[in-house]
């Protein structure tokens, strides 16, 4: 049976590429503009590309930050992409002034300066499972290679959040998961087979 899932529209470029993966997959997902477009869902998806504080901004213009928070904190299906992944922690040193949602302690980091380190991070990499045997790891290769475009990325101060690390110049956590919510630096809806078999085990997720 086809999910009910809901994709936050923050005003990005990329939800056309999440919404057409979700058909591919057989479900219909629908944009999430406004507090009552969440009563029609069971599952949120929130991709990201472009700035936090443009993206924090345009949530709480929708006035999706509150109703947001809440769904993650009730434990219901969340699956944060890229900034979707970066907006749930309190701040980020590319807008230091805008607050994030603040669901995780922590902090989105700029990757320091270093000699043959190329910034974006942009491309395939390997993401090291925490504990292989998460759900949203199933099926998925050993190694995981993902594809990853970014600047900045979390530093989570509650290291029981990790549920994968990345190399690049330094190990930085490329996902974190708590209950039924999962976000991630990396973009599955580019990843082509791993990536949607990421999505598959996200839809798969009893409600």
């Amino acid at each position: 049976m086809a999910n009910r899932v809901g994709v936050i529209d923050y005003g990005g470029g990329n939800l056309r590429n999440v919404l057409n993966v979700l058909k591919f997959l057989g479900h219909e997902g629908s944009l999430v503009s406004s507090p009552p477009d969440l009563e029609k869902v069971d599952r949120l998806v929130f991709p990201g590309v472009g700035s936090f504080g443009d993206c924090v901004a345009e949530l709480d213009r929708k006035k999706l930050r509150d109703p947001v928070v809440d769904w993650v904190k009730g434990d219901r299906p969340y699956f944060g992409i890229c900034l979707g992944y970066q907006v749930l922690f309190e701040r980020s040193q590319e807008t230091p002034e805008t607050r994030g949602l603040g669901l995780f302690p922590g902090e989105v980091v700029h990757f320091p300066a270093q000699k043959g380190l190329k910034v974006p991070h942009m491309g395939w990499n390997q993401v090291n499972k925490v504990d292989p045997d998460y759900f949203v790891w199933k099926g998925t290769p050993d190694p995981l290679y993902l594809y990853f475009v970014h600047s900045y990325y979390p530093r989570p101060e509650e290291t029981s959040l990790i549920a994968s690390t990345t190399s690049y110049g330094e190990d930085f956590a490329s996902s974190i998961s708590r209950g039924r919510t999962f976000a991630g630096q990396f973009h599955p809806e580019r990843s082509q087979e791993a990536g949607l078999q990421l999505i598959r085990n996200f839809l798969d997720t009893p409600l």
